[in-house]
């Protein structure tokens, strides 16, 4: 079993900053993708960033070029510094870890921007 715990969300006005953070533990063998996630009210829940364990990023087009994923792989932590936050960036940010038996979820950090 694999816990993800995220922290770092909060409220910020349209064009400031947050950094989440996402740290893993329990049954750890190793992990190949950390991800974050993101759930508006009443929308899907979609995919923000995912990063490897070689380091290979992925962003939504939406992200790219305001927030950077980044992980630790001996702490098994990974962080997301969003930046030039808009109100549609407002959602449940939720930290994912897919590793050779499964996957795991965090239970979510919740970020608002203000306009």
């Amino acid at each position: 079993q694999v816990q993800l715990v995220e922290s770092g969300g909060g409220l910020v006005q349209a064009g400031g900053s947050l950094r989440l953070s996402c740290a893993a533990s329990g049954n750890i063998f190793r992990i190949n993708v950390m991800g974050w996630y993101r759930q508006a009210p009443g929308k899907e829940r979609e995919l923000v960033a995912t990063i490897t364990i070689g380091g290979v990023t992925n962003y939504a087009a939406s992200v790219k070029g305001r927030f950077t994923i980044s992980s630790d792989n001996a702490k098994n932590t990974a962080t997301l510094q969003m930046d030039r936050l808009k109100p549609d960036d407002t959602a449940v940010y939720y930290c994912n870890a897919i590793f050779a038996s499964g996957d795991s979820w965090g239970q979510g950090t919740q970020v608002t921007v203000s306009s």
